[in-house]
């Protein structure tokens, strides 16, 4: 489906009310759940249309209604409208459906923005070496961020000069103070990155020949082992919402799982996904220090950390730049 089709507007625009109205992390988890649905159907020799075009796509994708109108929606509701549940734009667990039907159509329109932007990032030279699903996300809060609370991409200047724009007061400013020290980072990441780059494994041994035989499309035997554990980790921020306290303390994972995925599928080495993984970790918390930290709303750590390391790894591995693939035989 093309992108700026009335059809692709039309329905982005619907998901995106409809995520606005679930709140960004329901949202999240549901597009989560459909990714992985998505490639289990490709995995199973079936159409990419639930993969490509509703978990990764206009109908219901993170930089649609799967996850972004719901973040810029609570901008919109705490910082504009003063009608957001908790009246924090940071909480992205609160549902939004009993705010305001404006609330709701800017949800829409974020989403609509967030389709939009993505081919035209695609015709830019270097920026289209980042991940552009990930990039118009942050894109997209960084406006909401800019346009509802006066604010810079890195946030609020009072917060900088208290803690130090990489600072986290000891944790307490943390996006996720439970998994920021850098010994867990270490372990999270090195577990991901394995676990994913397995599962890409699997995956790729299963789906190559299909998509040789013309049983699957090129695209679905290239994603699905690429995002299958990124839905997974997507899923299991259900912990967020359905937990209290420390039942609440869930490892966020979804930069760690592609980048781990992304490292197998460019190496054919689970060392090299276990390695992405880490360095997967470690780049999300840096983007956290970066914009979330010390931001009035949520900007998101995973998609801007996806966004960088994507970017990272294409000028690492393509022919074109550094061609590291080289060195690597699989």
């Amino acid at each position: 489906m093309e992108a700026w089709s009335v059809n692709a507007i039309l329905l982005a625009f619907g998901g995106g009310m409809f995520g606005a109205s679930l709140g960004a992390l329901w949202s999240f988890c549901l597009c989560g759940l459909l990714t992985m649905l998505g490639c289990l159907v490709v995995l199973g020799g079936g159409s990419d249309f639930l993969l490509l075009q509703v978990g990764l796509g206009p109908i219901f994708g993170p930089h649609t209604g799967g996850f972004v109108a719901g973040v810029v929606a609570a901008t919109y509701a705490a910082a504009l409208r003063k009608n957001h549940p908790s009246g924090a734009a940071k909480d992205i667990l609160s549902p939004l459906v009993d705010t305001s039907w404006d609330v709701l159509v800017v949800g829409g329109l974020s989403a609509v923005f967030g389709l939009l932007i993505v081919p035209l990032l695609g015709r830019v030279p270097l920026i289209r070496e980042f991940d552009l699903l990930a990039l118009s996300i942050c894109i997209n809060i960084w406006l909401a961020r800019l346009l509802f609370q006066k604010e810079m991409p890195w946030g609020n200047m009072d917060s900088i000069r208290q803690h130090g724009w990489l600072g986290t007061d000891g944790y307490a400013i943390s996006w996720v103070g439970w998994m920021s020290p850098p010994s867990r980072l270490l372990a999270i990441g090195a577990g991901m990155g394995l676990l994913s780059g397995g599962v890409a494994m699997g995956f790729r041994e299963y789906l190559a020949p299909l998509a040789a035989q013309g049983m699957v499309s090129e695209s679905a035997a290239f994603v699905a082992p690429l995002i299958f554990c990124w839905g997974f980790s997507a899923v299991m921020l259900t912990m967020l919402n359905f937990g209290q306290a420390t039942i609440q303390k869930a490892p966020v994972t979804h930069c760690m799982a592609i980048m781990g995925a992304w490292g197998y599928l460019q190496s054919g080495s689970l060392v090299v996904a276990m390695v992405f993984g880490i360095g997967g970790a470690f780049i999300e918390e840096l983007t956290a220090r970066m914009f979330y930290n010390h931001g009035s709303n949520h900007l998101d750590p995973p998609a801007a950390g996806i966004a960088l390391s994507t970017f990272v790894m294409n000028i690492l591995f393509k022919p074109e730049f550094l061609n590291l693939g080289r060195f690597f035989n699989f």
